[in-house]
């Protein structure tokens, strides 16, 4: 009888770990299914994973969202692969029907949404930290104290959410002195730019002078061979720089002949050489153009008006140039002064042409209303 009783406990038993086996065989095929299947997102959804988030908390947020249909599920799931661990912090887009899996795929992934922030060549440091300060992606507070002119790489950078304003100034950094080394290395002979730093300081001018890239070799040229010759450089942006410094100069502000004369130690109307410093922060294009110049005889330039400029030899083709050009931006503004008083003249007919319009229709409905009403008196009598 004893006998009897062990062995219907032990079928018992088997008969619960069986069914237990099956039970949880099929949670998990039934749990796996749901992981895998197209999730309830409708319409593309951004979502940011903060620093230091656990599996939780992460799968909480990501319900809340409604990216996934079941918290409980996806964090089993992401346990169930082992990858718990591999979350990464960042700001992800998810795409509508994603499933389960694919949403832990991507946080694994790390690879978040990218930003990215410009910067433009011949910006001094002080704009460049501006307009970091002015990205609100970019976390974290400015350095104290601003970088050295030149020494930051104008370019396009990419980032994600997280990035802080010192990595990407420290990106920046590396750059510009990667290409400075690179470009120094592959620099003609009898440059009279003896350092890097002097190659960069002259780079900045070349940048500030010209917004035409295949004109910068011709401008340093201009720049070489009257420091070859010992001439100053006479360069207006120097006189700019030395008077406001990397703040720039109002926009509103013109350059004033007495500007020219005053004395700093950028003006190089008045200072034999090269600044102290450079101006600003040159491009690529610019620290190529004085590392490798073009050649020419070129002691002088002027603007011509279509955003590049006249070189000459002498000072005699320069300023017949310089004439010529001045007679140009007269004809320019007086044709800009008559093309804005005939919009001005237009404008004015026009208005008055839109009274007189109003003024007609309210006469045409004051007529109408009295027809109407001489109508209505005829149909009483």
């Amino acid at each position: 009888m004893a006998r009897n009783q062990t062995v219907v406990f032990l079928n018992f038993l088997m008969s619960l770990l069986v069914f237990g086996a099956l039970a949880g065989g099929a949670a998990f095929w039934v749990g796996k299914l749901r992981f895998e299947e197209t999730g309830p997102l409708t319409k593309a959804r951004t979502v940011i994973i903060e620093e230091g988030s656990g599996l939780n908390t992460i799968a909480g947020k990501l319900q809340s969202a409604g990216i996934i249909s079941s918290d409980f599920i996806f964090s089993h799931g992401v346990k169930a692969y082992n990858a718990a661990g591999d979350l990464k912090a960042g700001e992800y887009a998810f795409k509508p029907g994603m499933s389960m899996r694919q949403v832990m795929e991507t946080i694994r992934s790390g690879k978040g949404i990218v930003h990215k922030v410009s910067i433009p060549e011949g910006l001094t440091s002080f704009q460049i930290m501006q307009r970091l300060a002015a990205n609100d992606t970019l976390e974290g507070a400015l350095p104290e104290t601003i970088p050295p002119e030149g020494s930051l790489m104008p370019d396009t950078y990419p980032f994600q959410r997280g990035t802080t304003r010192q990595e990407i100034i420290d990106q920046m950094e590396k750059a510009q002195q990667r290409f400075i080394n690179e470009v120094w290395d592959r620099r003609i002979d009898g440059l009279p730019v003896t350092t890097p730093e002097e190659m960069i300081t002259l780079a900045s001018i070349v940048e500030k002078e010209t917004g035409k890239a295949d004109e910068r070799p011709r401008v340093a040229s201009v720049f070489i061979n009257r420091l070859n010759k010992g001439m100053r450089l006479q360069s207006d942006p120097t006189i700019i720089y030395g008077l406001f410094g990397g703040e720039g100069k109002p926009k509103d502000r013109p350059i004033y002949r007495s500007d020219i004369e005053k004395e700093t130690p950028y003006n190089t109307y008045v200072i034999n050489g090269l600044p102290p410093t450079p101006i600003a922060n040159p491009g690529r294009a610019a620290l190529e153009a004085v590392a490798n110049p073009s050649r020419t005889e070129d002691l002088y330039f002027v603007a011509d008006g279509s955003g590049g400029h006249v070189f000459s030899k002498t000072l005699e083709e320069h300023n017949a140039n310089v004439t010529r050009w001045r007679a140009i931006e007269k004809r320019l503004q007086e044709e800009a002064e008559k093309a804005a008083a005939e919009a001005e003249k237009a404008a004015a007919e026009a208005e008055k042409a839109a009274a007189e319009a109003k003024d007609a229709a309210v006469k045409a409905g004051e007529a109408a209303a009295a027809a109407d009403g001489a109508t209505g008196d005829a149909a009483a009598q």
